[in-house]
């Protein structure tokens, strides 16, 4: 597992990162404080508060580079 920080501060970025992570076949979470929601979730990632970096949870060994190179637009 790696975790990343990320940004998340508007709805076309929400958009966006939910159609790039669901080509995916690992598990994404997101974490802020103690809610921790499914990543693949756009009703879930509205339920945060989007003004802070958000903690990503990439559940992958192979393609964490490749995964990444996707997430570079959406990384602090």
């Amino acid at each position: 597992m790696k975790t990343v920080q990320i940004s998340l501060n508007s709805i076309d970025k929400v958009k966006s990162f939910v159609n790039e992570i669901t080509k995916f076949d690992y598990d994404f979470d997101l974490v802020s404080g103690r809610y921790v929601i499914d990543a693949k979730s756009i009703m879930g990632i509205f339920s945060l508060d989007l003004s802070k970096p958000i903690d990503l949870n990439i559940h992958a060994e192979d393609e964490i580079d490749t995964i990444l190179a996707v997430l570079k637009p959406y990384l602090i």
